[in-house]
């Protein structure tokens, strides 16, 4: 059994950098979690009417909900089989903010159609987007997403693109820092940027097999829809 984003991509798994294709198959078959520790250069907001949204998703640790430089960051990446019996990758991101620490929570299980990945946001699983996998000739991988969903009980309906956003994420590796990079970017068409940061990590793996995954990571809430 591959990794679920080895799934996705297909033949252009194999086109990552080596240290990318590691990173990636985090997963039940490989009994790996890998955890990144870094920093981010910029964690950056756009116009003023996004900071209370931003403010009211960190609540349920989605997004973040302060700018700064010279973030302190931290990202775990850890496989599990959910409650649904779905292998499950945590995304869990933490950012050490002046005052307190703020988290970026997302679990991620792979399509029923093995054609994209399904990205559980928050600590109850209240939204979920599509996500999309390409290896970029350069070796890096490009993320961008799809379409998002909101689901609390019967409650399950498609978010218009007008309050909406597209997520694009850049992850690379530079040989000559020895450090992976990332930059995210989340844009809605009318308005423009929202959201973003870019910074760069080092990556250390463990065996989940071991260490289990700990407490906190998993979500409050899980939601079988996808």
């Amino acid at each position: 059994m591959n990794s679920i984003f080895r799934t996705v991509l297909g033949d252009g798994f194999d086109r990552l950098h080596p240290q990318l294709r590691r990173r990636f198959s985090v997963g039940l078959e490989s009994g790996e979690a890998c955890t990144g520790r870094g920093v981010m250069d910029r964690i950056w907001h756009g116009p003023a009417f996004v900071k209370p949204f931003l403010a009211l998703g960190a609540t349920r640790n989605i997004l973040v909900p302060r700018t700064g430089r010279h973030v302190p960051f931290t990202i775990e990446n850890v496989p599990y089989a959910d409650s649904f019996g779905r292998e499950t990758v945590t995304f869990v991101r933490t950012f050490q903010l002046p005052g307190r620490a703020c988290r970026f929570d997302a679990q991620m299980v792979l399509g029923p159609r093995g054609d994209r990945i399904v990205d559980y946001l928050g600590t109850h699983q209240h939204l979920a987007s599509d996500l999309y996998l390409r290896a970029e000739p350069d070796g890096s991988l490009l993320i961008r997403s799809g379409e998002h969903r909101f689901r609390e009980g019967r409650v399950d309906v498609r978010v218009p693109e007008l309050i909406g956003a597209t997520a694009e994420v850049r992850e690379s590796y530079d040989d000559t820092a020895g450090r992976f990079r990332i930059r995210v970017r989340v844009v809605n068409r009318r308005f423009g940027p929202l959201f973003g940061y870019e910074g760069s990590f080092t990556a250390s793996y463990t065996d989940v097999r071991r260490c289990g995954v700990r407490a906190g990571l998993r979500p409050v809430r899980e939601e079988s829809r996808t």
